[in-house]
């Protein structure tokens, strides 16, 4: 059965952050996920983690000037060393916390770079990240986003994803597989997990129209499931949607969709 885990940065937003953790244990979720850890400090969130029980699953590395558009530095040119410096300071919250994956955003190429320069320099800034995170037992991932979502974003689509790392050529870069994103973008959804099942080390969730829980939208989330599964899939599955009552209580009302799809947030394993 399927293990998933709450993101904190989506569900619960009527809390503060830090007590969104308390909310995740109460709904019964054993693992969290978040995008941004940056505006607290390691120990804060530690202390989160060890009250409730919880365990962190994923974050995403630094990602820019987030309320000016940028979303993530990694194909930029002539700011290798920004990078560098984020993905230090992301696996100083990522060792300090426990978690196993990191995430990079390939980000949106700045005005005047084409394509090929872009692709370029986020390999080469791969290559690095991936390296540095597999000294520190952290495995880095790489998320097709949706280009309905994030205009102009790099990476679109699974298979270019896969392309891109393996040009980098690291053990240590994996597939960040959001089912929302691959929806936009493609379908196909059960053969393309099946394909890439190997290269992917986390996955995330979301229906669509409107990013929310399962059940809202055109996705078949019970045969989706049950298909993943059957194919062995052993990581987790992040809850990275817009509760689609917003306001407080929304969250936990729609939970409903747990099992609603023959899932349960009980008796999950460990993270894989």
């Amino acid at each position: 059965m399927p293990t998933f885990a709450a993101n904190l940065s989506m569900l619960w937003n009527e809390l503060p952050f830090l007590d969104r953790f308390a909310a995740a244990a109460r709904a019964g979720f054993k693992s969290v996920e978040f995008l941004f850890p940056y505006d607290f400090q390691p120990d804060e969130i530690k202390q989160r983690l060890t009250e409730h029980q919880l365990q962190l699953v994923l974050h995403n590395m630094p990602a820019g000037d987030w309320a000016a558009g940028e979303r993530g530095k990694a194909c930029w040119p002539g700011h290798e060393d920004e990078f560098r410096a984020n993905v230090a300071r992301a696996l100083q919250y990522a060792t300090a916390l426990g978690a196993p994956n990191l995430h990079c955003m390939a980000g949106i190429p700045p005005k005047g770079t084409g394509t090929a320069q872009a692709q370029a320099t986020l390999v080469s800034n791969l290559r690095f990240a991936a390296e540095a995170a597999k000294q520190q037992g952290v495995r880095l991932l790489l998320e097709p986003i949706n280009h309905f979502d994030i205009p102009g974003f790099l990476v679109n689509r699974p298979r270019q994803a896969i392309a891109l790392m393996d040009e980098v050529g690291s053990d240590n870069l994996f597939l960040q597989y959001d089912i929302y994103h691959a929806q936009r973008m493609e379908g196909e959804l059960t053969s393309t997990i099946k394909d890439l099942l190997p290269r992917i080390a986390h996955m995330q969730l979301a229906d669509t129209p409107g990013r929310h829980e399962p059940g809202t939208g055109e996705i078949n989330y019970r045969y989706l499931f049950d298909a993943i599964d059957d194919l062995g899939y052993t990581g987790q599955i992040g809850c990275e949607y817009k509760p689609r009552d917003p306001g407080p209580g929304g969250t936990d009302k729609g939970l409903s969709w747990v099992a609603a799809h023959g899932q349960t947030l009980e008796l999950q394993g460990e993270p894989a």
